[in-house]
């Protein structure tokens, strides 16, 4: 009998939680084709409007050398900020969300897959 009760709930539970959502780094390569009217992502590769983001997941921020970040960054750089994912996914949803009074000229991501995928195609760029 309490099986029966149980199994019904199991699969309410599943249903009601949030389905995770696979990352694709193919797809995010192709997310990234927006970012690289200013951004190149390859190893060695040249800093353009933005920096160059090859390696950037899990670095230290406003450390790319030869690049002018805002002094906003700068200053949020010596106060630790990383781009770690949680603070990547904050800021390509909103990047003045993270940085108030950064350059950057981008609204932001919105659809979470796109989000997602981006995420794991920077985070293979090693």
């Amino acid at each position: 009998m309490p099986f029966r009760v149980l199994l019904p709930a199991a699969v309410l539970a599943l249903l009601a939680a949030p389905a995770a959502q696979a990352q694709d780094v193919a797809a995010g390569q192709r997310v990234f084709n927006q970012c690289r009217a200013c951004h190149s992502i390859d190893a060695n590769g040249r800093n353009g409007v933005g920096p160059n983001l090859h390696g950037i997941v899990g670095q230290p921020a406003g450390q790319r050398q030869g690049f002018r970040y805002s002094a906003n960054l700068r200053t949020l750089a010596e106060g630790g900020l990383t781009w770690d994912e949680a603070t990547l996914r904050r800021y390509l949803t909103n990047p003045k969300d993270v940085v108030p009074q950064g350059s950057m000229a981008f609204a932001g991501i919105r659809q979470e897959q796109q989000l997602n995928d981006l995420i794991a195609y920077l985070s293979a760029q090693r």
